[in-house]
Protein backbone atom coordinates (compact mmCIF):
# COMPACT_ATOMS: atom_id res chain seq x y z
CA UNK A 1 0.00 0.00 0.00
CA UNK A 2 1.00 3.47 -1.07
CA UNK A 3 1.09 6.54 1.22
CA UNK A 4 -0.14 9.91 -0.21
CA UNK A 5 2.64 12.47 -1.09
CA UNK A 6 5.01 9.91 -1.18
CA UNK A 7 7.77 9.31 -3.92
CA UNK A 8 9.81 6.55 -4.22
CA UNK A 9 13.63 7.24 -4.32
CA UNK A 10 13.71 5.46 -7.89
CA UNK A 11 11.05 8.18 -9.17
CA UNK A 12 12.81 10.60 -11.92
CA UNK A 13 12.47 14.32 -12.62
CA UNK A 14 12.84 17.68 -11.65
CA UNK A 15 11.76 19.81 -9.18
CA UNK A 16 10.09 23.26 -9.76
CA UNK A 17 13.15 24.81 -8.35
CA UNK A 18 15.36 23.19 -10.56
CA UNK A 19 13.28 24.41 -13.74
CA UNK A 20 12.99 28.03 -12.27
CA UNK A 21 16.71 27.92 -11.96
CA UNK A 22 16.96 26.40 -15.92
CA UNK A 23 14.32 29.35 -16.86
CA UNK A 24 16.16 32.28 -15.48
CA UNK A 25 19.36 30.95 -17.12
CA UNK A 26 18.28 30.94 -20.09
CA UNK A 27 15.99 34.52 -19.83
CA UNK A 28 19.37 35.66 -19.27
CA UNK A 29 21.30 34.29 -22.36
CA UNK A 30 18.50 35.38 -24.74
CA UNK A 31 18.55 38.52 -22.91
CA UNK A 32 22.95 38.63 -23.49
CA UNK A 33 21.80 37.94 -27.20
CA UNK A 34 19.30 40.49 -27.81
CA UNK A 35 21.37 43.04 -26.85
CA UNK A 36 24.30 41.38 -29.16
CA UNK A 37 22.71 41.39 -31.70
CA UNK A 38 21.28 45.06 -31.49
CA UNK A 39 24.64 45.92 -31.25
CA UNK A 40 25.98 44.34 -34.40
CA UNK A 41 22.50 46.29 -36.10
CA UNK A 42 23.70 49.47 -34.84
CA UNK A 43 27.00 48.97 -36.01
CA UNK A 44 25.84 48.09 -39.16
CA UNK A 45 23.55 50.72 -40.07
CA UNK A 46 26.03 52.85 -38.62
CA UNK A 47 29.00 52.16 -41.40
CA UNK A 48 26.35 52.24 -44.21
CA UNK A 49 25.48 55.69 -43.34
CA UNK A 50 29.44 56.42 -43.05
CA UNK A 51 30.30 54.56 -46.11
CA UNK A 52 27.77 56.65 -47.98
CA UNK A 53 28.79 59.92 -46.62
CA UNK A 54 32.51 59.20 -47.51
CA UNK A 55 31.00 57.76 -51.44
CA UNK A 56 29.14 61.05 -52.04
CA UNK A 57 32.24 62.88 -50.70
CA UNK A 58 34.58 61.31 -53.29
CA UNK A 59 32.11 61.50 -56.31
CA UNK A 60 32.29 65.38 -55.37
CA UNK A 61 35.98 65.98 -55.55
CA UNK A 62 35.83 63.65 -58.97
CA UNK A 63 33.12 65.21 -60.27
CA UNK A 64 35.06 68.90 -59.31
CA UNK A 65 38.74 67.25 -60.75
CA UNK A 66 37.08 65.88 -64.25
CA UNK A 67 35.26 69.38 -64.44
CA UNK A 68 38.88 71.07 -63.50
CA UNK A 69 40.41 69.17 -65.81
CA UNK A 70 38.74 69.94 -68.82
CA UNK A 71 38.29 73.49 -67.87
CA UNK A 72 38.51 76.08 -70.65
CA UNK A 73 41.06 78.88 -71.22
CA UNK A 74 38.01 81.19 -70.98
CA UNK A 75 37.72 83.72 -68.28
CA UNK A 76 37.04 82.66 -64.68
CA UNK A 77 35.14 83.86 -61.75
CA UNK A 78 36.82 83.18 -58.52
CA UNK A 79 34.63 84.90 -54.83
CA UNK A 80 34.66 84.06 -51.67
CA UNK A 81 32.98 80.24 -51.47
CA UNK A 82 31.98 80.51 -55.46
CA UNK A 83 34.03 78.86 -58.22
CA UNK A 84 32.85 79.30 -62.13
CA UNK A 85 34.59 78.56 -65.18
CA UNK A 86 34.04 76.85 -68.84
CA UNK A 87 34.86 73.72 -69.55
CA UNK A 88 35.31 71.67 -72.83
CA UNK A 89 33.50 68.76 -73.46
CA UNK A 90 34.68 65.08 -72.74
CA UNK A 91 36.28 63.30 -75.15
CA UNK A 92 33.93 60.52 -74.86
CA UNK A 93 31.13 63.05 -75.63
CA UNK A 94 28.78 62.67 -73.47
CA UNK A 95 28.56 65.91 -72.12
CA UNK A 96 28.99 69.13 -73.63
CA UNK A 97 31.14 71.98 -73.66
CA UNK A 98 29.36 74.55 -70.88
CA UNK A 99 30.07 77.09 -67.65
CA UNK A 100 30.13 75.20 -64.18
CA UNK A 101 30.43 76.72 -60.31
CA UNK A 102 30.40 75.43 -57.26
CA UNK A 103 29.48 77.04 -54.58
CA UNK A 104 28.43 76.88 -50.53
CA UNK A 105 24.70 77.57 -50.74
CA UNK A 106 22.49 78.85 -47.22
CA UNK A 107 21.48 75.26 -46.86
CA UNK A 108 25.16 74.55 -46.25
CA UNK A 109 25.29 72.29 -48.95
CA UNK A 110 27.71 72.32 -52.60
CA UNK A 111 25.97 73.26 -55.05
CA UNK A 112 26.90 72.49 -58.96
CA UNK A 113 25.46 75.15 -61.02
CA UNK A 114 25.48 73.89 -64.94
CA UNK A 115 24.74 76.90 -68.06
CA UNK A 116 23.60 75.26 -70.86
CA UNK A 117 26.45 76.64 -72.82
CA UNK A 118 30.07 78.36 -72.48
CA UNK A 119 28.21 81.76 -72.09
CA UNK A 120 26.50 82.76 -68.69
CA UNK A 121 23.88 84.46 -70.24
CA UNK A 122 21.27 81.95 -69.71
CA UNK A 123 19.82 81.02 -65.70
CA UNK A 124 21.96 77.54 -64.61
CA UNK A 125 20.67 74.55 -63.44
CA UNK A 126 21.33 73.96 -60.19
CA UNK A 127 22.29 70.90 -57.98
CA UNK A 128 22.79 69.74 -54.80
CA UNK A 129 25.71 67.74 -54.64
CA UNK A 130 27.47 67.34 -50.97
CA UNK A 131 24.91 68.07 -47.93
CA UNK A 132 26.14 68.95 -44.37
CA UNK A 133 29.04 71.55 -45.52
CA UNK A 134 30.25 73.51 -42.89
CA UNK A 135 32.61 75.78 -44.90
CA UNK A 136 33.75 75.57 -48.33
CA UNK A 137 37.67 77.31 -49.53
CA UNK A 138 38.87 77.70 -52.55
CA UNK A 139 42.43 78.76 -53.12
CA UNK A 140 44.52 79.71 -56.54
CA UNK A 141 48.28 78.78 -57.35
CA UNK A 142 49.45 81.68 -59.37
CA UNK A 143 52.64 81.87 -61.17
CA UNK A 144 54.51 83.08 -58.83
CA UNK A 145 53.81 79.85 -56.83
CA UNK A 146 51.98 81.41 -54.15
CA UNK A 147 48.64 80.27 -53.39
CA UNK A 148 45.74 83.39 -53.72
CA UNK A 149 41.99 83.67 -52.25
CA UNK A 150 41.14 85.44 -55.43
CA UNK A 151 40.99 84.45 -58.99
CA UNK A 152 41.99 86.61 -61.23
CA UNK A 153 44.23 88.61 -59.40
CA UNK A 154 44.97 92.31 -60.95
CA UNK A 155 45.42 90.97 -64.73
CA UNK A 156 42.47 91.83 -66.62
CA UNK A 157 42.96 88.65 -68.68
CA UNK A 158 44.82 85.97 -66.76
CA UNK A 159 45.88 82.31 -67.37
CA UNK A 160 44.16 79.63 -65.44
CA UNK A 161 45.72 78.87 -62.01
CA UNK A 162 48.62 76.31 -61.66
CA UNK A 163 46.13 74.54 -59.42
CA UNK A 164 43.74 75.09 -57.15
CA UNK A 165 43.11 73.66 -53.50
CA UNK A 166 39.75 72.91 -52.27
CA UNK A 167 39.43 72.54 -48.13
CA UNK A 168 35.73 71.37 -46.94
CA UNK A 169 34.90 71.47 -43.63
CA UNK A 170 31.60 69.06 -42.76
CA UNK A 171 29.13 69.51 -40.30
CA UNK A 172 30.44 66.94 -38.49
CA UNK A 173 34.02 67.67 -37.97
CA UNK A 174 35.74 66.43 -40.97
CA UNK A 175 38.51 68.63 -42.82
CA UNK A 176 39.13 67.49 -45.63
CA UNK A 177 41.91 69.66 -48.33
CA UNK A 178 42.16 68.56 -52.00
CA UNK A 179 45.02 69.60 -54.40
CA UNK A 180 43.67 69.75 -58.46
CA UNK A 181 46.43 70.47 -60.79
CA UNK A 182 45.38 72.66 -63.90
CA UNK A 183 48.41 71.95 -65.83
Amino acid sequence: MRRRGFTPPHACGFTLIELMCALLILSILALMSFRGLGAVLEARDHVAQETAKWRGIAAVFSRFQHDLQLSAPRPIEAAAGRLAFGRFAAADGVDAPRRVAYRLNAGREIELWLWPGLDAAAEPARYPVLAGVAKLELRYLDGAQQWVEAWPGSERDPPLPQAVRLRVVLASGEDLVRVFSLQ
